[in-house]
C-alpha cells in the first residue's frame, strides 16, 4: 500500500509539471494587415490598428503583424511560430486577394492544427467576425443593417455560460454586461438569427449573444466554435480602450470603468487562450524581427475625419 500511495503522488506531481510546463507565459498573437490607399503615408500597402495591438498587449501578450498577399508556406510557418491569431475590423471585402485569401488559409490551417491536437485560438471583431462566418459555411449570409455607432449592453442568450468564453465570468462583471451600454458596434451588415440557421452556420458555431441595431433588428453578436478555438464579436472592445476620436460618426464609444472592464476582459481570455500553446520562433533574433516593435505607428488622431487614434502603416 505505501508503494501505491507513493506512485499516486509521483503521479500526481508529474501531472502538475506538465500542466505548468505547458502554460505558455510569453504568448505572441499575430494580427492580419489589411489592403489601403493612403494619404497619410503614400507608400504604404498595408495597416494594422494600433488600438489591436494595444488590445492584445494590455492582457500580456506581444504582437506580430501576418502580412497579406503571402504565400501558404509563409502563413504554415508563422503560425507554427506565434500562438494565436486577430482578424480586425475593417472595410475590406472578404472576397479579397489580400485580407479574404489570407483568412482563409489561416482558418485552414488553424483548423488542420487543431484537429491534429494543437490547439490554435482565433479571435474575429467586426469584420473578422464576419470573415470567420463566411469561412465556416463558404458563403455570406449577412444582411444590411444600421449598427455604426451603436452603444449596447450584452444580451446573453440561453446557456451562455456553458461557454469556453464565459465560463468563468464572475456575477459581478455578468450584471454590468447585460445592465448597461458596454460594448459598441461599428458595422453596416448583420447576421440575423434566421440566416445563423438557415446557413448551417448554427452546426458550426454557438451563439452567446444578441443585440438589436437602431432598427430593433436583432443580430448575432457573439459566437464560439464548437470544436475550435474560434471566437468573433461584433462589436469593438478596443475601442473601448483605446480611441478617442469624437466626431460626427464616432460620438457613442464607452470608456466608463466598466466598460473598461468587460473590454479587458475579452482582451484577458483570448491572450489566455493563446497561452495553451508552445509554439515559439526558432531563436530570439528571428523572434526580435518579426514583432510589431519593428515599426512606429503615426498619431492618425490628428487628421481631419479620421476616426483612428494611432495606425501602423507598412510598405511591404
Amino acid at each position: 500500500m505505501p508503494f501505491q500511495c507513493v506512485l499516486i503522488l509521483l503521479f500526481c506531481l508529474s501531472k502538475s509539471l506538465n500542466a505548468h510546463d505547458s502554460f505558455n507565459d510569453r504568448p505572441i498573437i499575430g494580427v492580419v494587415t489589411e489592403e489601403i490607399n493612403s494619404t497619410i503615408v503614400p507608400k504604404a500597402k498595408n495597416y494594422v490598428l494600433a488600438s489591436y495591438v494595444k488590445f492584445l498587449e494590455a492582457a500580456g501578450a506581444r504582437v506580430v503583424p501576418i502580412w497579406i498577399y503571402k504565400s501558404r508556406d509563409y502563413y504554415e510557418e508563422i503560425l507554427s511560430k506565434i500562438n494565436g491569431v486577430l482578424f480586425p475590423g475593417g472595410a475590406d471585402l472578404l472576397t479579397t486577394k489580400g485580407y479574404g485569401r489570407t483568412g482563409k488559409i489561416i482558418f485552414d490551417i488553424s483548423t488542420k492544427m487543431n484537429d491534429k491536437g494543437d490547439y490554435f485560438p482565433l479571435w474575429g471583431t467586426c469584420l473578422g467576425f464576419e470573415l470567420l462566418n463566411y469561412l465556416a459555411v463558404n458563403k455570406l449570409w449577412m444582411k444590411a443593417c444600421d449598427a455604426d455607432d451603436v452603444p449596447s449592453n450584452i444580451e446573453f442568450v440561453k446557456g451562455y455560460k456553458d461557454s469556453r468564453m464565459f465560463q468563468d465570468l464572475d456575477s459581478s462583471l455578468e450584471n454590468k454586461m447585460k445592465s448597461q451600454n458596454v460594448v459598441v458596434h461599428y458595422h453596416e451588415w448583420c447576421l440575423t438569427p434566421k440566416n445563423f440557421t438557415l446557413s448551417g452556420l448554427d452546426k458550426y458555431f454557438k451563439v452567446l449573444a444578441l443585440n438589436q441595431d437602431a432598427r430593433n433588428m436583432t443580430f448575432v453578436s457573439i459566437i464560439e466554435a464548437y470544436n475550435y478555438p474560434f471566437y468573433g464579436v461584433t462589436f469593438h472592445p478596443e475601442k473601448v480602450l483605446f480611441e478617442w476620436i469624437i466626431f460626427k460618426s464616432r460620438k457613442h464609444i464607452p470608456h466608463d470603468s466598466d466598460s473598461i472592464r468587460v473590454s479587458q476582459y475579452f482582451a484577458n481570455f483570448f491572450v489566455d487562450e493563446a497561452r495553451k500553446n508552445d509554439h515559439h520562433f526558432s531563436n530570439k533574433k528571428e523572434e526580435d524581427g518579426a514583432l510589431i516593435y519593428n515599426y512606429d505607428p503615426v498619431y492618425t488622431g490628428k487628421y481631419e475625419n479620421n476616426p483612428n487614434e494611432q495606425t501602423y502603416y507598412f510598405t511591404q
